[in-house]
């Protein structure tokens, strides 16, 4: 399968709290992977201003359904909210 869609999310993170931040994404980067439906890449990108995860699907409706799945409402985002400096920014791109 090829990617069809992204789900990039954009965080600030101070540099104190990115290794926390990269904790959260190896630990769920496998069960995202695994578990969750049309998902085929999963892949941390760490610039001086933020930190983004790119999440690589095979349609733009699994990339949403992720936001609601299980995994992202009661591991993913619990475990990340509180390294944030204000919101994510959240988009889904379709190929």
């Amino acid at each position: 399968m090829s990617v069809k869609a992204y789900l990039q999310i954009t965080m600030v993170v101070d540099d104190k709290n990115r290794a926390a931040a990269a904790k959260v994404y190896n630990d769920y980067r496998k069960p995202f992977l695994d578990t969750i439906p049309g998902a085929l890449t999963k892949d941390l990108l760490v610039r001086d201003e933020d930190v983004q995860v790119l999440h690589g699907f095979d349609s733009v409706e699994h990339a949403k359904a992720y936001l609601d799945s299980e995994l992202f409402t009661t591991k993913v985002f619990p475990g990340l909210k509180p390294l944030w400096n204000g919101n994510p920014d959240v988009r889904v791109y379709g190929m």
